[in-house]
């Protein structure tokens, strides 16, 4: 939503659903980070490969990027970390010796029991006030929302006029 200000339109951010998402994503991405560091030596990223790898075991990097909306690199990143500090293993994939499968280790799926305990804690603390049919719609109206991010992600405004300098 837009109104006016004494300098023309303005964005209302008050009603502008794209900056409260951003700013309650970020605001808990930063914090869940924090966290994490601090607490299980790991971040966000590698946290969101964990979650997907204990769901099913045997993955590819580039699903996990699809699933989770992270991009391929910042998920090799976590892979990485995580390997190194021997929570995951991997092994070629048999039809196709360029990727790689992914397993959690009994000490990365024991980590992600603990991290598991705080990320519950902090969704209870987040949805305190929240009634059980109140979530069910703010997820399914999230659910609805995703489904229209591609569109939203391909528009291409028509293209304005070239700006020319005074």
């Amino acid at each position: 939503m837009a109104h006016g200000s004494k300098n023309g339109p303005v964005l209302d951010l008050e009603n502008y659903l794209p900056f409260f998402i951003t700013g309650l994503s970020n605001s808990l991405a930063t914090g869940a980070s924090r966290t994490y560091r601090e607490h299980f030596g790991i971040g966000v990223a590698e946290w969101r490969l964990m979650t997907m790898l204990a769901q099913g075991d045997g993955l590819t990097l580039q699903i996990v990027a699809d699933a989770t909306g992270v991009d391929k690199s910042a998920i090799s990143r976590a892979e990485n970390v995580l390997f190194q500090a021997g929570y995951t293993r991997s092994e070629p994939d048999e039809t196709d010796p360029r990727r790689k499968l992914i397993w959690l280790t009994p000490a990365g799926r024991a980590l992600h029991d603990r991290v598991l305990k705080v990320a519950l804690a902090r969704e209870a603390l987040l949805m305190k006030g929240v009634n059980a049919e109140e979530r069910r719609l703010l997820l399914d109206l999230l659910r609805r929302l995703m489904t229209n991010v591609p569109a939203v992600n391909a528009y291409e405004p028509e293209a304005p006029a070239p700006h020319k300098r005074p």
